[in-house]
């Protein structure tokens, strides 16, 4: 490694550690004028009771945090920078190939040089960038370095990164090499933060993927590109931005160790504001990851520490209110304390709303000086040529258009995955097929992986008989979860004295599942939670819940799968009275049938499955959400854990389901799996 390069270098970190930004939705103007963010829902009649479910859920998990308040344990923290990069899919990492930078055009400006650049973060996936340094500096001199995760502010073609070049010409006059990077949504090549927001792709959470693994991967290797050059001093680089650039800014500093200062600006609340005070719903998916783990969110910040942090906010800020801001300064106040390095953590709060003001860039100027440079003087000059945009048409110091990497449409490089990046980040989970006599450990360990990443929140007895409220002539209410109701709609009671097996079916709103087959089956509804009564206000955007679901390391379908699971040990506690229990079969159609699968993975007292139309892969439209299941495998593979079971599919697409057949041959029950293409008409509909 040459001199002056960056000593603790990320990837050997990041082995050692696992042997293993973030975008603003609503435009300025309307953050501006103070958009609400909206009252909670009550046109639905599930609507209350799953907002006092949401709100005591993320009470219970922001209550963890106290165990991020004790002495520092090197173990832990490393567990938890495992467990961080996961829920950024950013486990595995990504290939770490050459980064290809390029120049495409210099500007010689007064007292600084700007580059328009790209690097290639992954192979396809292209940032665009604004490297400013120094005019005339010496030759020999190793400067310290800031990267500049951008806020979103719409500038087309030219990339958000234009809109912060105050930024960079301040840093460059100031003998910093300044890499202004654009994010992933507002670059010159445009793609998406907003999968889950309002584009459907629901297929995100079960991926596991989020944009703000991208944005972090970016300034990763954005740190990468600095250290390669022999003008930047690899010890002495800081990290800042505001709003999705301060979220940012956590994200990489949090990530990677050779950040030595950060300085996020209006970049991090707490569940109690974004899930009970509803300030998700002014944020796009960028600002989170996929909460896994279930953590406390200010554990993020907490992994900055003890490097020095300066944590920056405003007082009239819609989407991170004061109170989230007090709550998580007085956090980091302590975590640093525990460090022994109290004098590096500061936080600064300024008047006004969602923007920057001449007390926060000179106090986060003047952190980045005090702690990379050792000066401490106060900052006089910060509001020069700056980007003024309070008149009808913005002014910028240099036009935008000059600060382009591509200058024209036909130079976007024509293999560039930015596009596509959600289909490719985070691979894809592809277990073998078990071998002869290996399926018990093939089915234990997959069972497990699902129990780890997509499932965490079932109960460790998840078939234990909940309360249930029978109501004569009605659904029974059933409570899966504290204050969670669903209903279960029984047979009736003589169907019940004479029947032979029970069948239950989950009804997912959608497609119906054939009715039983013969007088000796007693068939059950179930209404999951989301469903019938229990159904929710749902608006795109932002879907409130579903998104919050994700924050607190949850989702419907494995809230569903929770549902299900209780009413089979409610119709087991049917049994009671009977000599010895009846078989339970478990049926559903569509997104409902694999619900209804997964419950019986996890519930072996379920004797049989018939599903109709189950989706091939969670990477469509209408499958359940799950967090992290394709990670684990896909719907084939999954099925196959229910091997010896009966199993029945009945699809006009046999073909996918190929590896279930193969499951089913390894664990030496063939015969119990039935994949045709005669899909019963009708449904229940009782």
């Amino acid at each position: 490694m040459r001199p002056g390069s960056c000593r603790g270098n990320a990837l050997r970190w990041r082995v050692g550690c696992t042997g293993l930004a973030a975008c603003l939705v609503l435009l300025m103007v309307s953050i501006a004028r103070g958009q609400p963010l909206g009252s909670p829902d009550s046109d639905a009649p599930g609507d209350a009771m799953i907002q006092r479910w949401l709100a005591a859920r993320s009470a219970r998990i922001e209550r963890a945090i106290s165990a991020d308040l004790t002495p520092h344990d090197a173990t832990r923290q490393a567990l938890l920078r495992a467990e961080y990069l996961h829920m950024l899919g950013l486990d595995p990492l990504p290939m770490q190939a050459p980064l290809s930078t390029t120049v495409t055009g210099r500007i010689d400006g007064d007292g600084f040089v700007v580059e328009m650049l790209h690097y290639q973060s992954v192979p396809g996936l292209y940032v665009t960038a604004n490297l400013w340094r120094p005019a005339d500096a010496p030759p020999g001199v190793r400067h310290p370095a800031i990267v500049y995760v951008c806020g979103h502010s719409a500038r087309g073609r030219d990339g958000n990164k234009t809109a912060f070049q105050d930024q960079g010409i301040w840093f460059a006059r100031h003998g910093y090499v300044c890499l202004v990077v654009d994010t992933l949504q507002l670059g010159e090549i445009a793609a998406t933060h907003h999968g889950t927001y309002r584009e459907g792709r629901w297929w995100w959470q079960s991926r596991g993927y989020t944009p703000a693994g991208v944005e972090c991967w970016n300034g990763i290797r954005g740190i990468d590109l600095l250290c390669e050059r022999e003008d930047v001093d690899g010890d002495r680089i800081g990290v800042t931005g505001i709003s999705g650039g301060g979220a940012a800014t956590f994200w990489i500093a949090a990530a990677d160790e050779r950040v030595k200062v950060a300085v996020p600006v209006s970049g991090m609340a707490d569940l109690g504001a974004y899930v009970q005070g509803r300030c998700i719903n002014g944020h796009c998916d960028c600002m989170f990851m996929v909460n896994t783990f279930q953590w406390p969110w200010t554990r993020i910040a907490t992994l900055v520490a003890p490097r020095p942090l300066l944590f920056v906010n405003s007082d009239t800020d819609p989407i991170f209110p004061m109170d989230a801001n007090e709550r998580v300064a007085a956090i980091l106040e302590r975590a640093y304390a525990l460090h022994g390095a109290g004098d590096r953590f500061d936080a600064l709060v300024s008047r006004g709303g969602h923007a920057y003001r001449a007390d926060i860039r000179a106090g986060a100027y003047r952190f980045l000086n005090t702690h990379l440079k050792d000066d401490p003087r106060p900052v006089t000059d910060g509001e020069v040529d700056l980007v003024d945009e309070r008149g009808a048409v913005t002014a910028h110091p240099i036009p935008p258009e000059r600060l382009r990497v591509f200058r024209t449409d036909s130079d976007i490089p024509t293999d560039q995955r930015n596009t596509t990046i959600d289909e490719h980040f985070v691979p894809i989970g592809s277990p073998q097929i078990p071998s002869p006599g290996g399926f018990d450990a093939w089915q234990a360990g997959l069972r497990d992986a699902l129990r780890r990443v997509t499932f965490r929140a079932l109960p460790e007895n998840p078939t234990a008989l909940p309360p249930v409220e029978r109501i004569a002539a009605g659904p029974w209410r059933v409570e899966s979860e504290p204050g969670l109701f669903v209903h279960l709609l029984p047979p009736d009671a003589a169907t019940l004295a004479k029947a032979k097996r029970h069948r239950l079916v989950v009804r997912d709103g959608a497609a119906a599942a054939p009715p039983a087959q013969g007088e000796d089956t007693a068939e059950w509804l179930l209404d999951p939670r989301g469903v019938g009564q229990g159904g929710w206000t749902t608006r795109n955007p932002p879907n409130h819940v579903e998104r919050s679901m994700a924050l607190l390391g949850d989702s419907v379908a494995a809230g569903r799968v929770r549902d299900t699971l209780a009413a089979v040990a409610a119709i087991r506690a049917a049994d009671s009275d009977r000599a010895a229990p009846l078989p339970i079969e478990v049926a559903g159609a569509g997104g409902g049938g694999l619900v209804a699968a997964y419950a019986a993975v996890f519930a072996p007292m379920v004797d049989a499955v018939d599903l109709v139309d189950p989706p091939p892969t969670h990477m469509a439209t209408d499958a359940p959400a799950l967090l992290n299941v394709l990670r684990v495998a896909d719907v084939p593979m999954l099925l196959g854990l229910l091997a010896p079971r009966p199993l029945t599919i009945r699809t006009a697409t046999p073909e996918p389901f190929a590896a279930t057949e193969a499951v089913y041959a390894a664990a030496g029950a063939s015969n119990r799996l039935d994949v045709s293409t005669g899909v019963a008409a009708g449904g229940s509909s009782r």
